[in-house]
Formats: structure tokens, sequence, C-alpha cells
């Protein structure tokens, strides 16, 4: 049999390849900046500090790249890849549409979750062979090498989430020569493993990390990382049987899932993100912030804070204007590659008061949609008479005019650009566009204390119901979107909730507040749900203007949206399972591709 690294990415990290990893490396300010190094080998890179350290800053590297609202061949990310969003360029053959459409095949699907993946475990493991003979002090050798232990439990979990269990090679540094097993670990076994990564690096780093050193993992990115597997793993889709895994059997069945449901994987899950919550060094952050003489609300200002208490863990960025390109209108300069918001995500949004549109509390006008709406609305969604800024000579911004996207209305209205109505407005910097000359320190969110406390709030709802504890991260959520408090101090939360009437309220708190963070797709996945989110009509809002009349507000049909059941988890890519008769295909796709 032809020796390839089945359970690795096709392209190997030989001691050749090792200079074209050094993209990264430590300054005063950051540590990621660029590098350039050629004809290195690999004992001269791990004996000198300086090329010790770049290696393991690329590793970092690519962190963010399933979280990217451009992962799929410029035609958006994840949202776009589930009921949160349209495709943006609906000709175009990418993962994004062809998940939209149902027609994704392991032929045709990305191979970038296994590759990128793989590669970057395999980096981790060569870090982590030489992490006691490195040019660093103790101290430094100790962080260094739960850094790069935390990084390859990270990449492991983004396989988890797209592929279920998969091959675990433990330090294990394979080459071309070797013959490799392509035998897929169990889902249980893969949760172990990442959790207990987790715990040996927690306890060798900071909780954060300050200074020079402010982006690397600390022992807070470790144990949120644990939050969130165990909450994967409580849940609907891995947690048992189920109508996705009924009908498997041998080792498929355990690769997918628990064979048996465990409640207590619930009180896991959420004991795991109170740790979290109680370590004192992160929260909401709660201030507003004055932009180019603008009043920027803490749910919006957070995201334009490069060093704040409320990322755990981040993908560095600086001097960028990516968000703006992907999302603005062309008036803004975007470059039309964001997926465009279903009217589906703008209705989940609630009023002021705290209630849903559809609650006859609400005081919903739907001749005036957008009145006295949650504010996180604003703060994620561009809709027509939207207040954003627009640059006429590319270096002053003009603040607060109004998106014109009513029918016939220019190059951003919809029909032109949008097919939805909607832009993103997500993390979008308010002075700075996508044609303007200046960047903006952004990081992305991988992981921040909000989602902890939204993970906190589902796994204790489901192992306990709906304590006082789960009232309290949902209100604190609240308080900090802008949501009125009510006379009784609820902020639009019903007192004496079942269960089930909570788990829809925490959902829909995910949906709004997670919004465009790469949560939906997986979300309605693991709650066995796609069926019904996946596979629906998802529709747009046409506003139509006239002179001295009121304007209309219509909904129109986008797309029809097609789901089948093998879709709750990625196809392995053909050529990898081509690769080996071991490596055993997700349940439901065609061993042939198609």
């Amino acid at each position: 049999m032809e020796r390839n690294d089945h359970a690795k990415p096709s392209t190997k990290l030989c001691l050749a390849a090792i200079a074209l990893l050094l993209v990264a490396s430590c300054s005063k300010s950051r540590f990621l900046e660029g590098t350039n190094t050629t004809n290195l080998s690999e004992q001269t890179v791990f004996s000198d500090s300086t090329y010790a350290m770049s290696f393991l800053n690329n590793i970092y590297s690519d962190v963010g790249f399933s979280f990217s609202p451009t992962r799929f061949s410029e035609n958006g990310g994840l949202d776009a890849a589930s009921s949160e969003a349209d495709v943006p360029r609906v000709g175009v053959a990418a993962t994004s549409a062809g998940f939209a459409t149902g027609s994704v095949t392991p032929a045709t699907i990305t191979d970038d979750a296994w590759k990128t993946c793989y590669k970057q475990i395999r980096a981790a493991n060569q870090y982590l062979k030489h992490a006691t003979t490195l040019p660093f002090d103790a101290y430094l050798q100790k962080r260094t090498a739960a850094e790069a232990r935390f990084l390859r439990a990270w990449y492991y979990f983004i396989l988890l989430k797209h592929y279920g269990g998969v091959p675990l090679v433990g330090d294990t540094i394979y080459t071309d020569q070797d013959h490799i097993t392509a035998s897929r670990s169990s889902f249980e076994e893969c949760v172990n493993y990442i959790v207990a990564e987790c715990d040996a690096a927690a306890a060798a780093l900071p909780v954060r990390q300050q200074g020079i050193d402010y982006g690397r993992a600390g022992a807070g990115a470790c144990l949120a990382l644990k939050s969130r597997v165990l909450l994967y793993a409580a849940s609907p889709l891995f947690n048992g049987e189920n109508t996705f895994n009924t009908s498997l059997a041998g080792p498929l069945r355990t690769v997918v899932g628990y064979p048996a449901a465990d409640a207590n994987r619930w009180k896991l899950a959420a004991d795991a993100a109170k740790t979290v919550l109680s370590l004192g060094t992160y929260q909401l952050h709660s201030t507003t912030t004055s932009v180019s003489g603008l009043t920027v609300p803490p749910f919006r200002a957070v995201f334009n804070l490069r060093v704040n208490n409320e990322y755990i863990f981040a993908r560095m960025q600086s001097g960028t204007r990516d968000f703006e390109t992907c999302w603005m209108p062309p008036t803004r300069g975007g470059d039309g590659k964001g997926a465009f918001p279903y009217q589906e995500l703008v209705d989940a949004f609630l009023m002021k008061n705290g209630k849903m549109i559809s609650s006859p509390e609400s005081g919903y006008n739907p001749g005036r949609p957008y009145d006295n709406r949650d504010p996180r609305l604003e703060s994620t969604i561009m809709h027509d008479s939207s207040l954003i800024v627009l640059y006429t000579d590319f270096i002053q911004p003009i603040m607060g005019q109004a998106l014109k996207l009513y029918v016939d209305a220019g190059a951003d209205a919809v029909f032109k650009r949008t097919t939805t109505g909607y832009y993103v407005n997500k993390m979008l910097k308010p002075d700075i566009a996508g044609n303007c000359i200046h960047g903006t320190e952004r990081c992305w969110p991988l992981i921040r204390f909000a989602e902890m406390l939204l993970n906190f709030a589902e796994a204790e709802n489901e192992f306990s119901g709906p304590t006082q504890d789960v009232y309290t991260a949902v209100t604190e959520l609240r308080k900090r979107a802008g949501i009125d408090a009510g006379d009784d101090n609820m902020y639009g939360l019903a007192a004496g909730m079942s269960k089930d009437e909570m788990r829809a309220v925490i959902r829909n708190e995910r949906r709004i507040e997670l919004a465009f963070e790469e949560h939906w797709f997986w979300d309605v996945r693991r709650w066995l749900i796609a069926g019904d989110t996946e596979n629906a009509q998802m529709h747009g809002m046409k506003v139509t203007r006239r002179n001295n009349v009121p304007p209309v507000f219509e909904t129109f049909d986008v797309r029809k949206r097609n789901f089948r059941n093998a879709m709750y988890l990625f196809p392995i890519p053909q050529t990898e399972v081509a690769k080996s008769t071991q490596l055993l295909q997700n349940p439901y796709w065609s061993t042939t591709g198609q």
C-alpha cells in the first residue's frame, strides 16, 4: 500500500518547508508580525530563540481559519453555509453554496479543516519534541510548551466539530516513509484527549497573558475551550442515540458520538463554564466609547478594542479593514465576498423590552420594523436607513449617513448587491469603511466571556432546570445589550419558566448575541434541529419608498435551503478517504464522493 499520511494533510511539514512556516515572530508590541527566512534546518530553527518562537507563532496563525467570513472561496463563511445568511455569489462553486443547496459532496467539500488542522497538529508535535531543549529559560520552555499543547487541542476540536472522531496521533511526528494507521478514534476518546490537554496546559499557564505576550493562550483560554468541548459533548447530536445515528453500528457509531446518553455530561459542561466565570479575570465589556463623535454602546464597542477583558481567546489582527471590506455595501468599499443576513435572523432579535416580536406584549410595528428593537440589532445588521460611515476622499469619515437599500436606490440596494436587503454590521468599526485608507486594531473574537455565560446557562438549564443562576446569566447579557429592565427587573424574561421555555430563550439568545461568530452553523447541528432550520424557505426585506408616502416593508423569498441528514457532519474529503480503507467516511455520504 502506498505510504501516505492518511491522518494528516497530504502536504508534509518536512524540513525543507520549515522556513515557509515561520511567518510570525515576537516584537515589542505584538507577536504576530511577518518574518522572512530561508534555508533553515530543523536543528537551526530549534537552536535559535527567535526562530523557535517564530515557529510557535506560526501555529497560532491559523486559529481563526474556520471563523473567517470569507472562508469558502471568498463566498462567505459558515454563516453563508447556514441559515444565518445568504451566499453572496450564487454562481460560485464553494462549500457555502453546497450547504445552502444541499448539493455538497465528499468530492466538492473544502478540505481546509482536515489539512490545516493536521498540518498544525504536526507542527505542535514538532515544537513539543524540542520543548525541553529550546534556548529559553525554564519558565519560557514550560509556558510555550503549554501553549503548543493548547493549540494542538484547539485544532483537534475544530476537527471534532467538523467530522466527529478523528485519528489521534499523540506526540508522533510522521514522515512520508512511515506506515500510518488511519483508524478514527472514537468521539469519546477525542473529547477525553482534548479535555486532558486543556487541563494540562492550563496548569502551566497564567490565567491571561499580558504585555508583549497579550493574545497568547492563557489558562483562561484552555478552560474556555474545555467548556466548549464539554458543551458539545453533552448536546443531543452526540450524547446517545438519536435520529441521526440510530441506524449506525460498529466503529462508525462510536466515531460520531457516545453510544449511550448520560445527563451528567450537562453537569460537567455547566461546571466547566462556571470555572471560567469564576476566574475573576474576564467580564462583559460594559463601557460606552466615543468614535469620531459617535457614542458607541458596550456591545458594539468591545469588538473594536484590541485589548479588553471580554475576549478570552482571539485571532490577533493589526491595521486591518478585513471585515469592512467583505461585509460593507459597495458605496462603502465592500467587495461582496461576505454573506447577507436573512430576515429570519433579523426577526430573532428582541424588542427593547426583551420580548420577541411575535409576543403580544412586544409593541412591534411591521410598518416600522426596526424601531424600539434590541440595540444589538443595529450593531449586528445594516438595514435600509441605517446610519453608517461614508468616505468621499478615503481619508475623512462622514458619520451617520443613511444607507439606501430600498428598491432602485442605487448600487447598495436590494436586488443590486444584497440578496436579502441587509448587510452585516457585526464587529465593524463605526468610522472605518472598506474604501478608506485607515485600518483598525481589531481582533477576531474566537472565545469571549459572553459565550461562557451562555454555555453555563444552557448546560445548567438542561441539568437542573431554570435555576436563579440561569436567569442571572441571561439577564447579564440582556442588561449589557441595553434591554430595558422593566418594572420587575427581569429584562423581558418571564418568571417561573419551564426547562423547555428557558431552552428556547437561551438558544435564541445565543443566536443574536453570537451572530456571525461561527456558532449558529454548529449550534443547530449539536441541538439536532438543523433538519428544520436548514431545510426551510429563507426570506429578505424589500423596502419601497415613494415621495410623501410612508415606506412599504415586504418580506420576499430569497432561497429555499436544502438539508440532508448526512449534513449534520462534514464528509471527510474524498481525496483523504481514497488513501486508505481504514479511514471511515461519515454516515450517509457516498464512498465514491458523490
